[in-house]
């Protein structure tokens, strides 16, 4: 196990990083493009200004994880380990990032760039989008209950195929629930 551990500018392209369990590290500028994060296990770790596009996280474990000014393009999360299963994101790209029938429960993610994520089938109660841009985003059948979206815009989500009870919008997102009805709204 690897504890309490600056890792800073490695470039894990070229240095495989190895199969171990990291507790409470911290990876600063760090490149993980299509890196193989194979049974790999991050327990209260930082993720600063890292680059995990098309990274393969099978099995990973991402407990108690923050992702901070990170690119995820691509990332296909639903391939970690749903175990303990716990992540955060401000300031991140995560175009076309994948988070089907993920539980995501009361996670935050803050001025992040979500177009084209796929939030399908997921489990979002209580979950913060603040100031993110959902433009193309999935939502179908996902679980929006409690969830805050009251600052996000360019999203499109249909309520009558997505629980969005107690969620909160603002007046001037609710056109993105009635998209489908094809309607102008001034």
């Amino acid at each position: 196990m690897t504890e309490n551990k600056l890792f800073e500018r490695i470039d894990f392209t070229l240095i495989h990083l190895p199969k171990d369990e990291y507790e409470n590290c911290k990876f600063v500028n760090c490149n993980f493009y299509s890196a193989d994060l194979l049974n790999v296990t991050f327990r209260e770790c930082i993720f600063d200004c890292c680059d995990f596009s098309l990274a393969s996280l099978k099995n990973t474990a991402l407990n108690d994880i923050y992702f901070i000014g990170c690119k995820l393009v691509g990332v296909q999360f639903e391939e970690c380990n749903p175990f303990l299963f716990s992540v955060n994101f401000e300031n991140c790209v995560l175009k076309l990032a994948v988070f089907f029938k993920m539980k995501l429960k009361k996670t935050c993610f803050v001025n992040c760039n979500l177009q084209e994520t796929d939030f399908s089938e997921s489990d979002m109660t209580s979950a913060v989008f603040d100031n993110c841009d959902l433009q193309r985003a999935i939502f179908y059948k996902t679980i929006l209950e409690k969830a805050d979206l009251r600052t996000s815009y360019h999203y499109s989500i249909d309520p009558e195929v997505n629980r969005i009870k107690k969620a909160r919008f603002s007046r001037t997102g609710i056109s993105g629930l009635l998209d489908k009805y094809n309607i102008e709204i001034e």
